[in-house]
């Protein structure tokens, strides 16, 4: 302990910011909470899907049309607080928020909730993290069929 101070004593700067970092990550730990802000791992994002939940791509159709998850809803975010009016008929379903990291799909998740939607979450990592835990990507527009000649 009395080198745990003397240390404390002789690095006053280095423990000043470890004590700021350490409050800062606090802080925005209770206000994401307070927010109802819930950010779910790609596991959980798998257990909504199959119980019936919806995936939102917030990402731009080109990244869209490189690798998405399956069925998802494209709704690029700079389109998405005209556009979200148009998922109104699935209030009551839980949503899921992806973008490339996770940026945008936290706002797009307090945008929903402050709208009713009270299953809304964020993909905790975005794309990056569905495709480093190995889940399904989809490549490609969707196509409604072949065409006979």
């Amino acid at each position: 302990m009395t080198q745990f101070i003397e240390f404390a004593g002789n690095n006053a700067v280095l423990v000043t910011l470890l004590m700021i970092s350490f409050l800062v990550l606090i802080f925005s730990e209770l206000r994401r909470k307070a927010a109802g802000m819930v950010a779910i791992d790609p596991v959980a994002a798998v257990q909504l899907i199959n119980n019936n939940g919806v995936v939102i791509d917030l990402r731009g159709a080109e990244a869209y049309s490189r690798g998405h998850i399956a069925n998802a809803k494209n709704i690029p975010y700079e389109q998405f607080d005209a556009d979200h009016s148009r998922l109104a008929s699935l209030k009551n379903t839980p949503l899921i928020a992806v973008d490339d990291a996770g940026m945008n799909a936290t706002r797009a998740v307090a945008t929903l909730r402050t709208s009713g939607f009270e299953s809304a979450y964020t993909l905790k990592g975005g794309m990056h993290a569905w495709a480093q835990a190995g889940l399904p990507v989809v490549s490609g527009k969707k196509t409604k069929g072949k065409q006979k000649k």
